[in-house]
């Protein structure tokens, strides 16, 4: 399938598809995926100063890549020209330090003006986000690939959640869309996930983006997925790289500490209201400094019971790793 955009293609793509791929897994065999908060002011503008003070402390605990504009990033309640300012700080903060893999989303139409929003301002790839509202066959979830890669020339990854969820033989079909170079899953279906994996060419990419993804991230590694995304990284990046580092190093003890005295509370915090696998990641990196601000609704920020909870959770997942920092260094 060739393709096309509102720039003339770029007749050297099949070697920057190959060049992004090698990024990225030079990325993930070393950090998190970190998914950068989107800042708005208190009256809910945006605020891209604030996002650039943000990503810049990302970038400082060496993440293997940055999302910008996803779900973390409330991709949802921003308008396209907001969009492309997000996108086009994210490039001009990273300074090609890391790829940045911007979110795009809804039918393919709209998700195509995006991407060439993300094109024009300098992004390496595109996490395509679950499309809008409506169930959909396989072969639609295939089409709907194949039109967004022939109106962008940037590599795709699919993002596997809510409605859309990849069989055997459309895995097969999506990877062998020019420009689709990896999944993501969201679904936490392990069986399903293992036949993926063993069904996809080599080189396809996959990723861990269950909520919270460290709670899953032994039995996504066991299937053949040990990248992964993580929601703590935007507000405490020194517990999501203590679990990392646990991870990578199979230190069971470390990484059940860390599970049963912040992560499990964490997300039986998160489970308490919809909506709070953003918004309690954003009061949590606003309790830390950050300069996030708010969410947009349709989302809402937690209660005060709940926010007092976070605070408590946050200063002991922190006392935590200050505890274990001796254990890790000396393994």
């Amino acid at each position: 399938m060739s393709n096309s955009s509102d720039t003339d293609a770029d007749s050297g793509a099949g070697g920057g598809v190959h060049d992004l791929v090698a990024r990225l897994r030079r990325g993930m065999a070393h950090g998190v995926l970190s998914f950068p908060l989107t800042s708005f002011h208190d009256d809910g503008s945006l605020d891209l100063d604030g996002f650039r003070t943000h990503l810049e402390a990302q970038l400082a605990t060496g993440p293997g890549a940055v999302f910008p504009a996803c779900g973390t990033g409330e991709f949802f309640s921003l308008d396209e020209e907001e969009y492309g300012q997000v996108i086009a700080a994210a490039v001009e903060v990273t300074a090609g330090r890391v790829p940045v893999v911007a979110g795009t989303g809804y039918g393919w139409a709209q998700a195509a003006r995006f991407a060439r929003i993300a094109e024009r301002a300098g992004a390496d790839a595109l996490l395509v986000l679950p499309h809008y509202l409506v169930a959909a066959p396989q072969d639609g979830l295939v089409g709907q690939l194949e039109q967004l890669a022939a109106r962008t020339r940037l590599p795709l990854i699919a993002y596997q959640r809510g409605q859309v969820a990849f069989d055997v033989d459309s895995l097969r079909r999506i990877a062998r869309i020019p420009g689709v170079v990896g999944l993501k899953d969201g679904h936490s279906d392990l069986d399903r996930l293992q036949r993926l994996t063993l069904a996809a060419p080599d080189g396809f990419l996959f990723f861990n983006g269950a909520s919270t993804a460290e709670i899953q991230a032994r039995a996504y590694a066991a299937v053949g997925v040990p990248a992964y995304s993580s929601a703590v990284h935007a507000f405490a990046p020194e517990i999501a790289d203590a679990f990392f580092a646990a991870h990578a190093r199979g230190d069971d003890a470390v990484m059940d500490r860390l599970l049963r005295e912040f992560y499990v509370p964490f997300v039986e915090l998160r489970d308490r209201r919809p909506g709070y696998a953003v918004s309690l990641v954003k009061a949590a990196a606003r309790l830390r400094g950050r300069p996030v601000g708010p969410v947009r609704a349709p989302l809402t920020d937690p209660s005060a019971a709940d926010l007092a909870d976070l605070e408590a959770l946050l200063a002991t997942g922190l006392d935590l790793v200050s505890a274990l920092v001796p254990v890790g260094a000396a393994l």
